[in-house]
């Protein structure tokens, strides 16, 4: 643990996330990519000419500082002058190229697309592609170009408070707009055009032309495809569903698991090459090929870049047999892909991988020791108990933090799964490859195709023990670093119990302590109204404290499914929630609210500056209302017509009273 603290390029590391943060979210350097690379070359001279190690060691800081501004900055499409946004007119022609395949909504397939030109001139920059589902459309293809007229649309931000951020995630993609078409807005451009990941996608889709061929079910095929091609759009709602409560969700996705398992049986398998001349180096280049190989086959989807990356340098750094090789690779691996890929940095799961692996590193083997046997069985299950163990401590404060539950059965999933992964994919590529040279014997397709199936009915087993499934926990920002902070201090004395490490688990207790007491102060002082955004229906909310008193017009299946309540749960650590119908006026803090409904009345006698809230598109005089009652508010929720809603917003501007409209502005809070 001393040297990985000394290792340098965790310092380095360390030093680029932080620039990374901050241009992210501040856009901090603004000043043009000539002055940056002054900067730049300014700080490499200072280093060169000057021989205090201090300073020396400060500019070293400074300089990766500056690198890990400078590589969101180089990787923003907005600093270029070529970016599609500043081309656009109301009038253009654009052509766009499909990158990616994503995973389609209720009435859309989607795709993530480059604008490679706008009008006559050659562009950058992604955007996000809706195209309306059709019974006659013939999906998109990586590499596919359309030429379209269709206008550019911004991305909506969530209407509810606490709700996942879509817009944000896809900025975090580079995708800042969205397109949408219809079959007849749109042309396939035919262009000659290579690329790695193209060539990749064609060479997936003749994977599941031939498997196809053979009696996969649905589930199985759409397993098959998430295992060792990369590909989870076609897999079910139910089922993903039931791998997320499981705590078996890592399993569809090409990660870190997959790639580890996979170089664990090639170095197992190629060993005998260790006894020829230079046969270490013969076999970790054998080992780093087939990874990209892998990969390739995979899809070059950003998980099993950085999957395989990091493995790479694992690779390397075995090869070489020296102590705590492993962290130092693990290190340097997260440094090179930061470089190149900063925003890999907000990705959950680039988070996950390297939180789960170094549970697995520190961790496990404290675990380990903790029970021995002489039995080789037993010996065999603790270690995979205890590595599962492990990596989920590594990934639980991220897990709280991002799903907001705990599977209290992830142990079992895993304890079971993970054991015969291997055979899986190894099982897998034997199919893929028979299939493709169409020699796959039946009874071996049925065969793969049953265990493939007894494990969905496994997990589906596993999900349905909601007993065993901790949900709704409320999680933050500040206790996810403070419970982290208390994890590195108990393994470091586990370590070595010293007086100075137990005074910094202690300390580290304490400020455990001190964040749940901030954080229950915050909560009990809380109050709030708030009416969120529901289409074709009315929510109103009064927290209190751990309390929230929830008016509505929802039936109880729409209720108990209702993301905008549950968010808001979740992000504002409600423990008790209060059900009611929605009355015709109460008060909050002394602040009359008036609801006014489709029936329209409001015959409310003296009642002055209240707070309006408007529901079902009532039939009513506005201008009648604001001269009698002058709201200090009015709010427009999503169940009123828009055309309604576009009147009334004219005629309170007009007479100069506040309006909010839910739909357009997201849920009102007072």
């Amino acid at each position: 643990m001393k040297r990985l603290f000394n290792y340098l390029p965790l310092h380095f590391v360390v030093c680029v996330i932080l620039g990374i943060i901050l241009q992210f979210y501040t856009s901090f350097w603004s000043f043009g990519f000539l002055k940056l690379t002054t900067l730049f070359l300014s700080l490499l001279f200072l280093l060169v000419i000057i021989k205090q190690r201090f300073l020396i060691t400060l500019l070293s800081f400074l300089l990766f500082f500056v690198i890990g501004i400078s590589t969101v900055f180089v990787n923003t499409d907005g600093n270029y002058k070529d970016f599609y946004k500043y081309h656009l007119k109301n009038d253009n022609t654009s052509i766009l190229k499909v990158n990616k395949v994503l995973k389609s909504s209720a009435y859309h397939y989607k795709y993530e697309a480059e604008v490679v030109q706008v009008d006559t001139l050659q562009t950058r920059g992604k955007v996000l592609l809706n195209v309306s589902k059709d019974s006659l459309f013939k999906a998109f293809k990586v590499d596919d170009y359309l030429f379209t007229k269709q206008r550019f649309l911004s991305i909506n931000k969530p209407l509810n408070p606490h709700q996942f951020d879509y817009r944000l995630y896809l900025q975090k993609q580079g995708i800042h707009q969205q397109i949408f078409l219809e079959k007849q807005e749109y042309q396939k451009v035919e262009k000659e055009c290579f690329s790695l990941i193209g060539t990749s996608a064609k060479f997936r889709n003749r994977v599941q032309d031939a498997l196809k061929k053979y009696p996969f079910k649905a589930d199985e095929l759409a397993v098959i495809n998430a295992l060792l091609l990369g590909q989870r759009t076609e897999i079910s709602k139910e089922l993903i569903t039931n791998y997320s409560k499981a705590g078996a969700i890592h399993i569809l996705a090409v990660s870190g698991l997959h790639v580890g398992v996979l170089m664990w049986i090639l170095s197992w398998l190629l060993k005998p090459l260790e006894r020829i001349r230079k046969g270490k180096i013969v076999k970790t280049c054998v080992i780093v090929v087939l990874l990209w190989m892998f990969a390739f086959v995979a899809g070059l989807s950003a998980s099993v870049v950085r999957a395989v990356t990091m493995f790479t340098f694992l690779a390397i750094g075995l090869s070489f047999k020296q102590k705590n090789v492993v962290l130092f690779s693990l290190i340097s691996s997260m440094f090179f892909l930061l470089i190149f890929k900063p925003m890999f940095l907000f990705d959950v799961g680039f988070q996950l991988s390297y939180f789960a692996v170094f549970g697995i590193i520190f961790i496990q083997p404290k675990l380990y020791e903790l029970y021995k046997s002489r039995f080789w069985l037993d010996k065999k299950i603790w270690e995979i108990t205890s590595v599962s163990i492990a990596a989920q401590i590594g990934v639980l404060p991220l897990s709280l933090y991002y799903f907001h539950q705990f599977p209290g059965l992830f142990m079992l999933s895993n304890l079971v799964i993970i054991p015969f992964l291997g055979a899986i994919l190894i099982g897998g590529i034997m199919v893929i490859v028979l299939a493709l040279i169409g020699i796959l014997p039946a009874f071996l397709a049925t065969t793969y195709g049953a265990i493939i199936r007894n494990m969905n009915t496994f997990v589906s087993w596993i999900s349905h023990q909601e007993q065993f499934l901790f949900q709704e926990i409320s999680f933050s920002i500040l206790m996810l670093g403070v419970i982290y902070f208390l994890i590195l201090c108990c393994f470091r004395f586990l370590i070595k119990k010293t007086a100075k490490r137990l005074l910094y688990l202690l300390v580290a207790l304490l400020f455990v302590q001190s964040a749940y007491l901030y954080e229950m102060h915050q909560k009990q002082s809380k109050r709030e109204f708030v009416v969120f955004h529901k289409s074709r229906n009315s929510i109103l909310g009064k927290a209190e404290g751990e309390r929230l008193h929830v008016y509505h017009n929802l039936d109880s299946v729409m209720m108990a499914q209702s993301n905008a309540i549950r968010s808001y749960k979740i992000g504002e650590h409600i423990n008790t929630t209060i059900k009611s119908d929605i009355p015709a006026m109460f008060k909050f803090n002394n602040q009359p609210i008036l609801i006014v409904d489709s029936l329209g009345l409001y015959q409310v006698k003296n009642l002055k500056s209240p707070i309006v809230i408007l529901q079902n598109s009532p039939k009513i005089n506005l201008e009648r209302l604001i001269k009698r009652m002058q709201p200090i508010q009015i709010i427009a929720d999503g169940s009123n017509y828009k055309s309604y809603v576009t009147r009334w917003e004219k005629k309170a501007v007009n007479l100069k009273t506040p309006f909010h409209y839910t739909g357009q502005n997201g849920a009102f809070t007072y």
